[in-house]
This record gives structure tokens, C-alpha cells and sequence, in this order.
């Protein structure tokens, strides 16, 4: 994949062509666009690329066509080789997040199961999940607790993660239990509080990639995960729920707590957004809930490289709301 380098005047001429946006895109080759040169005067965009669009901050005000916004030129490298790997994964999250920035949660979650439900029969997730079933594995033993704990003292509702030895992996009978435990809170206006935890080391090291690829009908993929998600109830029940995190989490692990109204971290907690990596987008509503905690930037910037983010930087960022 080719990476383009403009300046942002050229390429705010390049996108007033009819075939501008068109011809910046994975499609026709160009896996993103690289701004160079000073930002001090910054021209007006009236239409995105397709692709992304990465610049060095520079202190001055850095462009609203621009995705993503390293600290160096180093750190822009990074970003470039990252959306280089997986170039159509890539573009359709920075799309999604510029779409998602500008309208309500409920929209945001309908685009965002429609791009993952794409993204699941691609080139990009096709060859990372043949890499992944290539691996040995040892089978997993049966589960012999249930998913999700409920349990409720007084005004309060504590739903536990319940699948240490997995490493509290999202799987699809996590996902049920889980609705069914926050559908009790919405049911129910005399519990007051919701605390939602993991049991074991981690909260959730996300998804269950035992599960991936099963999908095999985009449409009846995006009609499950619009009925049957956690997202939407965590959104509803937000000034109720507070979410209590440590160690690993990942993917799933930090997109649905971070709906809740209160997000506390424990000082060894990180969090990672893994899946373009994978050839695929956050799909458990991260596109939403973290876009509305950090920013487009900043989720675009993890979500394309995987980085990990530490407690005191989630903290700072605003993406946990207290480290105790």
C-alpha cells in the first residue's frame, strides 16, 4: 500500500477534485495520507479521503481532516506501518469514527455493527484467523460456573465477570448473561446502583477468539448484535452503573465499561484495542462509548496500533475516571 505525502494545501486541492476522495483510498492503493510541512495556516476541507490521514502534532492547530496525531515523527511511523498491515480495516474504522463523532449513540452502534459484520468476511480477518487456527491449542475444559454472577444487596446490583480461568474472555454465553443481568437493573428503578466487576486476574481480556470466524452471514450477524448487546443497556442504565477494573482489559474489556457513568481502575490496569490488528473493528460499542471519552484522535491512535494504555494515561485522558 502506497503512502501519499501532502501538505495540507495540497492535499485540501487534492480532495476539491471530483475523484479526489476516490483515488485516496485502499481501494485504489494508498493506505493513508501522510501530512508534512507546518500547519500554522490551515486551509478548509469540505470533504474527507476515504483513507486515513495522519499528521505530526506540532503544537499549532492540526487540521479537522486529520485522523490521527502523534506526539513525533516516530511515533507517525508507527501508525503508518500499522495501518500498512491491515489498510482496509484501517480505513473503515477511521470512517466509522468520523461518522460516529458527529451523531448519537443508538446511530453510532447500528454503523458500527454493520462495518464489523463487513470487516468479519474480508481478506484482512480471513488471513489473521487461518494464522490463528494454524496455532496448537490445549481444548478448553468445560465451564463449571456460570458466566455472569448477579447478585443484589439492598439498592445494589453487583454483576461479576465470572470466567477467571478464560481470563474472563467475551464469549457469546458471557454476552447473554450479561444482558440478562443489566436487563434486571433497567426492569427494576429501586436498584440504585450497579457495580460491574471481573473475578480473577483480569477484568476481561476481551473477546473469545475461540469464537471468531463463526459468523457466517454478515446480515444475520449485524441482526444479532443489534438485539442481543450489552452496549445498548449499559448505555441506558450509565448514571446507575459504576465499572471496577484491573489487570487485562482488552477489546470488550474497556468498550462496554466505558458507557458506564463511573469507571474506576485499580494502578494495574491497561487497556488495549487489538482488533485491526485482526483485520477487523472494535464491535462490542467502543466505537461509541470510547469515542466519547477520549476523542477521535486518540481512539483512532490506539485502535490502529494496539497500544497499550497504562491507568495514570487512561486517567489522564479521561478514558477511566479514577485510579485507586
Amino acid at each position: 500500500m502506497q503512502v501519499v505525502r501532502l501538505s495540507p494545501d495540497e492535499l485540501a486541492a487534492r480532495l476539491r477534485s471530483p475523484l479526489g476522495a476516490e483515488e485516496l483510498s485502499a481501494a485504489a492503493g494508498v493506505g493513508c495520507v501522510l501530512l508534512e510541512g507546518a500547519h500554522a495556516t490551515v486551509p478548509r476541507f469540505e470533504h474527507f479521503p476515504a483513507c486515513p490521514v495522519v499528521a505530526v502534532r506540532q503544537g499549532a492547530e492540526v487540521p479537522e481532516v486529520v485522523d490521527v496525531a502523534p506526539d513525533s515523527g516516530e511515533d507517525a511511523e508507527g501508525v503508518v506501518d500499522a495501518i500498512g498491515r491491515n489498510p482496509i480495516a484501517a480505513m473503515v474504522l477511521v470512517q466509522l469514527l468520523r461518522h460516529n463523532d458527529s451523531i448519537g449513540v443508538e446511530g453510532g452502534l447500528f454503523a458500527e455493527s454493520l462495518a464489523y459484520s463487513s470487516l468479519q468476511h474480508g481478506a484482512e480477518f480471513r488471513g489473521w484467523l487461518s494464522a490463528w487456527r494454524s496455532q496448537v491449542r490445549k481444548p478448553r475444559p468445560p465451564a463449571s460456573a456460570p458466566a455472569v454472577v448477579v447478585e443484589r444487596a439492598d439498592e445494589e446490583l453487583r454483576i461479576t465477570l465470572n470466567r477467571p480461568e478464560q481470563r474472563n474472555a467475551y464469549a457469546a454465553d458471557m454476552r447473554d448473561a450479561l444482558c440478562e443481568g443489566l436487563a434486571v437493573a433497567v426492569a427494576d428503578a429501586s436498584i440504585r446502583r450497579v457495580v460491574l466487576r471481573g473475578a480473577g486476574a483480569c477484568f476481561s481480556a476481551g473477546g473469545d477468539l475461540d469464537e471468531f470466524g463463526a459468523a457466517r452471514d454478515a446480515a444475520l450477524a449485524h441482526a444479532v448484535r443489534m438485539t442481543r448487546s450489552a452496549a445498548p443497556l449499559m448505555h441506558r442504565l450509565r448514571d446507575r452503573v459504576e465499572a471496577r477494573l484491573h489487570g487485562a482489559c482488552i477489546g470488550a474489556g474497556i468498550e462496554l465499561p466505558a458507557f458506564a457513568g463511573r469507571v474506576v481502575a485499580c494502578e494495574d490496569a491497561f487497556f488495549q484495542l487489538p482488533e485491526v490488528g485482526m483485520g477487523l473493528i472494535p464491535g462490542a460499542g467502543g466505537t461509541v462509548s470510547i469515542l466519547r471519552r477520549i476523542g477521535r484522535r486518540r481512539l483512532a491512535h490506539m485502535a490502529l496500533t494496539g497500544m497499550r494504555v497504562a491507568a495514570p494515561t487512561a486517567l489522564a485522558w479521561g478514558l477511566v475516571d479514577a485510579v485507586e
